[in-house]
């Protein structure tokens, strides 16, 4: 948002260039109260998952809204198969990683599976570590109706997150679509508007067909952003390996690709690796100098003079 203009104010939300237009020592925080003014403008916001410092600053620099350091870490960082085995743990040190890289990203903690469901206090005391780790919220999965007034209570700002919730997806009978039909969809938006009322500050609904979750975005107050849902909620999350072409497991049919990163990279490792076993790197123009003088006294030690002789009959 361009900080000289009120970008809260609806008036202007047609003045407002896009955040990726704004040098990103020029743009203002995003607060939960942007997040929830560009619901009411009809602006769309951008969110994006980041693991580490290199990914949080490029999703910073291209302007994204919403940074969420995602449990997915579990299967796009460390090679699970789910992200049932992520633990607090594994979590914290990469916010903090994210923290630092970030200038004006709202960010939000994913709360792993079991960091949350055994009691509030446990809940509160998980949540209120990922805000010490520089997040500007966290994010609970499922109708956590309790955990997420408690949390809310305790002055964090909460995310809560309904359709297909990948830590209860034995539940669910795996990774299916949710809200295909009309009793599901109710199902959906009262377990939505409970969490609204508990002081959830937003929402993502993932794997959620368009028209079921723009019904329940149109009912609700709080921002509520899709994750394979459609385009009639208020903002997009897609994964950040998934959209520059580094996850190969899978692709959901959600996911559009922007690039082909792996390939980009493998290729340039090949390329590397094939010059060093041919010996074109590295080459002159990667070597450093040394001074004739200094050269020359190495050229006097006999020790040196050995060295460059047999360098001289293995090449």
């Amino acid at each position: 948002m361009n900080p000289k203009l009120n970008s809260d104010d609806p008036a202007v939300s047609c003045m407002t260039p896009a955040r990726a237009d704004i040098p990103p020592e020029e743009r203002s925080k995003v607060t939960i109260l942007t997040l929830q003014n560009q619901k009411k403008r009809k602006d769309k916001t951008v969110l994006v998952t980041a693991y580490d410092y290199p990914q949080a600053l490029l999703a910073d620099r291209a302007g994204i809204e919403v940074i969420i350091v995602g449990d997915s870490i579990g299967m796009t960082t460390f090679g699970y198969k789910t992200t049932i085995p992520v633990k607090m743990e594994d979590m914290l040190p990469h916010c903090t990683a994210v923290w630092r890289a970030n200038k004006s990203a709202f960010t939000v903690g994913d709360m792993p599976f079991m960091s949350y469901q055994e009691s509030n206090e446990h809940a509160v005391r998980n949540a209120g570590r990922f805000i010490v780790h520089g997040m500007d919220a966290v994010k609970v999965e499922g109708a956590m109706i309790d955990r997420v007034k408690a949390i809310s209570q305790a002055g964090i700002v909460v995310m809560s997150h309904l359709g297909l919730t990948p830590q209860t997806r034995a539940k669910l009978g795996g990774y299916r679509v949710q809200g295909k039909t009309k009793e599901q969809v109710e199902v959906i938006l009262d377990q939505a508007l409970r969490l609204q009322d508990a002081g959830c500050n937003f929402l993502l609904l993932e794997a959620v067909p368009r028209e079921s979750a723009g019904y329940i975005a149109s009912k609700l107050e709080i921002p509520i952003y899709g994750i394979g849902a459609g385009d009639l909620v208020d903002g997009q999350l897609v994964i950040f390996q998934d959209l520059i072409g580094m996850f190969w497991e899978f692709k959901s049919k959600f996911v559009k690709r922007y690039c082909e990163a792996g390939k980009l990279i493998q290729d340039a490792l090949t390329q590397y690796a094939s010059e060093v076993r041919k010996g074109v790197f590295p080459g002159p123009d990667n070597f450093y100098e040394i001074k004739d003088e200094e050269l020359e006294k190495l050229l006097a030690d006999d020790r040196w003079k050995y060295v460059l002789e047999k360098e001289k009959k293995t090449t």
